[in-house]
């Protein structure tokens, strides 16, 4: 099998020869930086390069943001960029570019993603994520309360930009799947409540997931924390997956699979314990085991790799992987 009918037969959930060995989120810049000491080539910084340097199944992620090059940025992380409607107004002229697919970039991976040698999957801001790096996250939670209309207008901007961006990747090519940057959830469940999310989120979802689905991209949503609460509203609307179901916030893998049968899982492999050496490794596999073996599902750390993880921990943990990749099929 190639790498594209492994992944998409894996996520409709079909027989496989094995399971793809991915490593879906880049690394922590630590990280490298440390594994350039330790024998990574100091030359390989671009992830697809790292994905290969380890053996692992080649998946090039393309990201399409709605900001602008010349917008403006917030003066640190959480800090708003805009304060209300009229700030928000001025700074549109920053936002949702028309020219945020480059077609001849994707032009140049066509035929190798036609071949089925790379996976391609794309990320667009989500409908929680985008107003909040706009507002800031103090302001944003205040303004599901204080300023709806402000909400729902930066929510139907997005989804416009994001459908114009789904219109222009597939002039080129189909991915095999993407995911909206939402980040809604730590480790006590999501930031809003079901209410919110049905009135500020769900009719965005409920007109974009559809085009998605029409076109066979499989959607995938990226958030952080216990998701285990919030995976019922994604699905209601449409939504076919979740990751990376990070396991120190809580998440089981197995009750998620025993409450959502036809859900599209990735992640789950607990990044804390990936330098504790084989035994740990294995049981950490051990435990996902039975949902490896139901499809799917791919395995992969539940985040970025930390920098405690050496280049010899990763490696270790690499060729576990690929083991219980294939076992998982036998």
């Amino acid at each position: 099998m190639t790498n594209r009918e492994r992944l998409v037969k894996t996520l409709r959930f079909e027989k496989v020869d094995r399971l793809p060995v991915i490593e879906w989120a880049h690394w922590w810049d630590k990280t490298v930086e440390r594994w350039h000491g330790e024998g990574l080539p100091s030359e390989l910084r671009d992830p697809l390069e790292i994905r290969e340097f380890f053996g692992l199944d080649r998946l090039i992620q393309l990201g399409y943001s709605p900001m602008g090059p010349d917008c403006p940025q917030a003066q640190g992380h959480g800090m708003p960029i805009v304060y209300n409607e009229y700030e928000y107004r001025y700074v549109k002229r920053y936002l949702y570019p028309r020219d945020a697919v480059d077609q001849d970039a994707l032009r140049s991976v066509a035929q190798k993603h036609a071949s089925g040698d790379v996976v391609i999957w794309f990320t667009l801001e989500g409908f929680f994520w985008f107003p909040r790096t706009l507002l800031g996250i103090e302001n944003h939670l205040t303004a599901f309360y204080d300023s709806p209309a402000l909400m729902h207008e930066m929510n139907e901007h997005l989804l416009q930009f994001n459908l114009r961006v789904i219109d222009q990747i597939c002039e080129v090519l189909a991915p095999d799947f993407m995911t909206f940057a939402e980040d809604m959830s730590y480790n006590h469940g999501p930031m809003l409540s079901k209410e919110h999310f049905e009135e500020f989120m769900a009719p965005y979802y409920r007109r974009i997931l559809p085009v998605l689905e029409d076109r066979g991209i499989v959607s995938i949503i990226d958030t952080d924390g216990d998701i285990t609460i919030a995976a019922q509203w994604f699905e209601d609307v449409g939504a076919r997956g979740l990751l990376p179901l990070e396991r120190m916030a809580g998440v089981d893998v197995n009750q998620l699979r025993r409450d959502h049968p036809r859900l599209n899982m990735i992640g789950a492999f607990d990044k804390t314990v990936m330098h504790l050496g084989e035994e740990r490794i294995r049981q950490e596999f051990e435990r996902l085991m039975p949902v490896l073996k139901q499809g799917g599902y791919i395995p992969a750390c539940d985040h970025q790799t930390p920098p405690g993880v050496s280049i010899e921990d990763y490696r270790l943990y690499v060729r576990l992987l690929k083991e219980y990749c294939q076992k998982a099929m036998e």
